[in-house]
C-alpha cells in the first residue's frame, strides 16, 4: 500500500511528547495497532505516529478512507475537531486549534472556487471538474461558541488570541511547556518583543515579575496622577522598569560570558 505523508498535515497538530510517544509505542507493541489510519486518497490524515511506529516494527495496520473531504480546509477542520475531543490536549493547544478553526471558517464566508481531488496521489490539488459540488458554506462561529467547542472560558480564549498575535516565540514556548500560566503569558505579551525575550530567558520568576510590572503600569494609568496613591504607583512603576532593565542586562551579560 502506498501511503503519502504530507508535511503540512504532519506539522498541523503539535507532536506527542517523548513520554506520550513512548507510551503509544509500548501499547502498539503489546496489543497491535487497534485504530485504523485515516486516508484521503493515499494521503495520510490521521495516525502519523501509529504509522511511524508500525513501519519501524513491521506491525500490520488497517486504513479507512474519508470520502467527505473535498479540500485541504475540510481536512484541517476534521483534524481540529478530532484533537479537541481528546482529553490530553492542553488548554493552550485547545485555544490555538479553535483560532485555526475560526480563520478557516472566516475564509469560507467569501465565495470560493469549487475544489475537488484531482487524483488519488495529490488530493489537495485543485480541479476544475464541472461535476464537483462545493460544500455548503459553514457559518463563522461566535467567540463564545469557539471557546465552548474548545472547552475553555471566553477570557482564556481571548488571552490565547493575544498570545498568538503578540507573543515572542520564546514566550510561546514557555506557556506551551507550562512554565507560566496563560494569563501571565498574555500579560507579558503586551511588552515589546525584546522585553519578552529577556523575561523568558530569566525563567519563571522573571516572567512573573514582568507580568507584575505590566499590571502595576496599568494600575498607574487608572490612578489620579497627583494623588498620593498616584505618586506611589509611579514610583513603583519606575522601580519595576529599572528591575526589568537590570534583568535584561543580566541576560545579555550571561550570553556574552557563555
Amino acid at each position: 500500500m502506498n501511503i503519502t505523508v504530507n508535511d503540512d498535515l504532519l506539522a498541523y497538530i503539535d507532536p506527542l511528547t517523548p513520554d506520550e510517544h513512548a507510551a503509544l509505542e509500548r501499547s502498539i507493541l503489546a496489543e497491535g495497532c487497534r485504530d485504523a489510519l485515516v486516508l484521503w486518497g493515499d494521503v495520510l490524515v490521521d495516525g502519523h505516529n501509529r504509522y511511524g511506529i508500525c513501519s519501524a516494527h513491521n506491525i500490520p495496520f488497517n486504513t479507512v478512507q474519508n470520502t467527505a473531504f473535498q479540500t485541504l480546509d475540510d481536512v484541517h477542520l476534521w483534524m481540529i475537531d478530532q484533537h479537541l475531543g481528546r482529553r490530553s490536549v492542553s488548554d493552550f493547544q485547545r485555544g490555538v486549534l479553535a483560532l485555526r478553526k475560526k480563520d478557516i471558517l472566516a475564509g469560507r464566508e467569501q465565495p470560493a472556487k469549487t475544489e475537488a481531488p484531482a487524483s488519488a496521489t495529490a488530493p489537495w490539488e485543485e480541479s476544475a471538474t464541472p461535476a464537483a459540488v462545493a460544500p455548503a458554506a459553514e457559518p463563522v462561529l461566535t467567540r463564545e461558541a469557539l471557546a465552548k467547542s474548545a472547552r475553555i472560558s471566553n477570557s482564556t480564549f481571548t488571552q490565547i488570541e493575544k498570545i498568538q498575535k503578540s507573543a515572542a516565540p520564546e514566550l510561546v514556548a514557555a506557556v506551551k511547556a507550562g512554565t507560566i500560566s496563560i494569563s501571565t503569558a498574555a500579560t507579558v505579551a503586551t511588552l515589546p518583543a525584546e522585553a519578552q525575550m529577556a523575561a523568558a530567558a530569566g525563567g519563571k520568576k522573571e516572567l512573573q515579575q514582568a507580568a507584575r510590572q505590566v499590571r502595576a503600569a496599568k494600575a498607574v494609568e487608572r490612578t489620579e496622577p497627583d494623588s498620593p496613591e498616584g505618586i506611589i504607583a509611579r514610583l513603583k512603576q519606575t522601580v519595576a522598569e529599572l528591575t526589568a532593565e537590570n534583568a535584561a542586562l543580566r541576560a545579555q551579560l550571561a550570553e556574552l560570558m557563555a
